[in-house]
């Protein structure tokens, strides 16, 4: 168990909702991984690699319909309940399905990103009573359990690379949902208060506030940074070393593991150093790496860039959770769910525009949007401060 406050862990339903993160982030990082057993990295049809991000996007959105039609009628158990379900379903189409149909891949990975929208909404919703508590531990736990969700799932796959078939490993990948479900089945998450609905007005002048605008163009380009480094750092380490399609999976894990223990770090570190310094050191090592990766045609290269990379982007997050805990602690925690939606959306948005691009320019497109990214974030985070400090909130 990760050393996180006590009082975020301390009634089981708690444990479990966290746990919970790692389901999410176990599908949503499991298209990265799959590439490469697909042999794109032979095929180099990187613009159909692209459109299977898309599909995920809208699977996510529709979730996001769903929910709001009939979550009067559920509970959140059931919801992730349902997910989980639909999740194991899908990965196993997505197993027996032949190669040579495009077209139920396609809509087995828009039942994945349906599924993967199932839980973290559901997910949200049980985060809220922790969110009362603390919000910025609660919403930074979450993350970090995610990212040990996205190195799960692309450790499976480069564990099992060489040692089974294609077919085997999706339906060993399909049994994780599966495993979950069964846990979640009975689970009754601790009670908390219907929220408020809020008039359709005053949800949108919300929406429209500058505060959580910046927010939700903060998590959009982090995650785009993110997602296109997890979504094609093997397809482009293979072409650019010419390693194994296994070796380039182990260091995609690297790569999760440097930013789930950096997340860690940063969690445990920011309330005793300045925001401010964290923020540029980090953009420096993000930057850095990605200019290492550019420029290395060896292993050691490879592995120093990832790291720096990922150990840069690591802290984006808990600073954005530390200002949202501070400056929205009164909203629902759903209300993030949206804007963790829209960052999400920008996530798998990213990776389905390198592919138009990788299509067209060639795989050393891929570390060009991270690196603008990062600088996008730098100015967005510096925008956020001096709106706060203008508006005295």
């Amino acid at each position: 168990m990760l050393l996180v406050p006590s009082i975020l862990l301390s009634r089981r339903s708690n444990r479990k909702m966290f746990a919970g993160c790692l389901v999410s982030g176990f599908l949503f990082g499991l298209l990265g991984s799959l590439l490469p057993v697909w042999g794109f990295h032979i095929s180099g049809d990187y613009r159909t690699a692209g459109t299977y991000f898309l599909v995920l996007i809208a699977g996510m959105l529709l979730s996001a319909f769903l929910v709001r039609k009939f979550w009067p009628v559920h509970e959140a158990a059931t919801v992730l309940n349902a997910g989980c379900l639909l999740a194991s379903g899908a990965l196993t189409c997505l197993a027996l399905v032949p190669a040579n149909v495009p077209l139920a891949r396609h809509v087995s990975l828009f039942c994945i990103g349906l599924a993967a929208g199932l839980v973290n909404t559901a997910l949200f919703e049980a985060l809220q009573p922790a969110y009362e508590k603390n919000a910025a531990q609660a919403l930074n736990v979450a993350g970090i359990y995610f990212g040990i969700g996205c190195l799960l799932s692309a450790a499976l796959v480069a564990g099992s690379f060489y040692l089974y078939s294609m077919t085997f490993i999706l339906l060993a990948l399909a049994l994780v949902p599966l495993v979950y479900a069964a846990l979640y089945w009975r689970t009754a998450f601790e009670g908390h208060a219907a929220a408020e609905q809020r008039p359709v007005a005053q949800a949108l002048r919300d929406s429209l506030n500058l505060g959580a605008v910046v927010f939700a163009l903060l998590l959009f380009f982090q995650f785009a940074n993110e997602w296109s480094v997890a979504g094609w750092l093997p397809l482009y380490l293979i072409d650019r070393l010419g390693i194994s399609p296994a070796a380039s999976l182990w260091l995609l894990c690297y790569y999760w593991l440097a930013l789930t223990v950096g997340r860690v770090a940063v969690f445990s570190l920011l309330p005793r150093v300045r925001p401010s310094r964290v923020l540029f050191l980090s953009a420096a090592a993000a930057l850095f790496g990605c200019f290492i990766l550019v420029m290395t045609n060896n292993l050691f290269g490879a592995v120093m860039g990832i790291l720096f990379l990922g150990g840069g982007m690591a802290s984006i997050y808990p600073l954005v959770a530390a200002r949202i805990g501070g400056r929205f602690a009164y909203y629902h925690p759903g209300f993030f769910n949206g804007i963790f939606s829209i960052g999400l959306a920008g996530g798998m948005l990213a990776p389905a525009v390198l592919g138009a691009a990788a299509a067209v320019y060639g795989l050393g497109a891929v570390m060009a949007l991270p690196a603008a990214g990062t600088c996008m974030v730098v100015v967005l985070l510096l925008t956020l401060w001096l709106e706060t400090r203008i508006t005295g909130r």
